[in-house]
């Protein structure tokens, strides 16, 4: 089945992964850490979301619950217009050919008891893909691609350094053409000049073969380099997301502001204003009532501590949303003393 014309190739809807928290001697659930917890977004095909949050806000295992290497506990993940939270034994092996994943630690995620032939050669294998004689020819055609040159394929990982292993690893998840691509903090291990190479190689390879990948990162400077819309999440909910330029220019939740102010300012004259939030991170096992971020929120009203807001676009053509009571028309932020938005634009 083919996505329809108009129709994002990834939907997301209302996703959460919960894991159990057991306590005792008995070791019986006493609750439940919500690492996702409701979340939605459409990715268009041959575009790049980039999803960005402090560390354990739940972005890595949002990845990996869209791809089904976690089970979500509700909500629907429709790829290339199936629903894939529907699927399982062949059907859903069968799919996986669609969705691949680029993992954070390029060392750990290839076995080392294997050539980088065998690495490569085993997602051909697994799904059948041409003749046998034929998947070397292909092997050898990948590492061409993502720039390595044929005879390494019969090295080890460990003769590679981090960069080149980040490479193998980026030709493993092309091996099946796959159609969207999951890049859990694929460049945060890398030097920052290797960095630059591989951020270049996905945003070739993404216009050579009209991959969408969802890039997940702590790095905004990553973000807005790669990315053309970007998702901010926090404990577990996707708080504002826009296209990359209008989030940059015009952030609107209170968190994504005082993410962005934490970037060093490129011109040396003119300091940022730094936004220091109060606090820690609230823990997913007992997260607060109302708006997640309110404990932390230095514009927070009571509404906040007590209502989940609404998911509201704030531009006319509903491409920038933002989770936030200050920007939803039905509540006046008056302890913050800023109507809400009227931006058109």
């Amino acid at each position: 089945m083919a996505v329809a014309a108009g129709q994002p190739l990834l939907r997301v809807r209302d996703l959460a992964r919960y894991f159990p928290v057991t306590g005792g001697i008995i070791r019986r659930t006493v609750g439940h850490l919500k690492a996702v917890d409701g979340v939605s977004f459409d990715l268009e095909a041959g575009q790049t979301l980039g999803l960005v949050g402090e560390s354990g806000c739940g972005k890595s295992t949002l990845g990996r619950t869209i791809l089904r290497l976690h089970d979500p506990c509700r909500g629907q993940v429709v790829l290339d217009g199936m629903d894939i939270t529907a699927l399982s034994g062949k059907a859903l092996k069968q799919k996986r050919r669609d969705m691949q994943m680029i993992f954070q630690d390029p060392f750990a995620s290839l076995s080392p008891r294997r050539t980088v032939m065998q690495i490569l050669r085993e997602p051909l294998d697994i799904h059948r893909i041409g003749r046998r004689e034929d998947r070397r020819r292909q092997v050898e055609a990948l590492l061409e691609t993502v720039g390595l040159s044929p005879p390494m394929a019969s090295r080890y990982p460990h003769e590679f350094s981090g960069g080149q292993r980040q490479r193998i690893g980026i030709a493993r998840a092309l091996a099946l053409n796959p159609k969207f691509i999951v890049a859990d903090e694929a460049v945060s291990a890398l030097d920052v000049s290797v960095q630059a190479q591989i951020l270049n190689l996905i945003t070739d390879l993404q216009e050579r073969f009209g991959i969408a990948f969802l890039f997940i990162t702590h790095d905004l400077g990553v973000v807005r380099h790669v990315s053309h819309r970007v998702a901010v999440m926090y404990l577990g909910r996707i708080v504002e997301s826009a296209p990359v330029d209008r989030l940059f220019e015009h952030p609107h939740h209170p968190y994504t502001r005082a993410l962005l102010s934490a970037i060093p300012s490129p011109e040396p004259g003119r300091k940022r204003i730094r936004i220091i939030l109060p606090g820690e991170v609230p823990s997913p096992a007992n997260p607060p009532p109302g708006c997640p971020f309110h404990p932390r929120c230095p514009e927070a009203m009571d509404i906040c501590r007590t209502r989940v807001p609404k998911t509201l676009a704030v531009d006319a053509a509903g491409l920038h949303q933002v989770s936030c009571h200050l920007h939803d028309p039905d509540h006046v932020p008056s302890a913050s003393g800023r109507p809400p938005s009227t931006e058109n634009s």
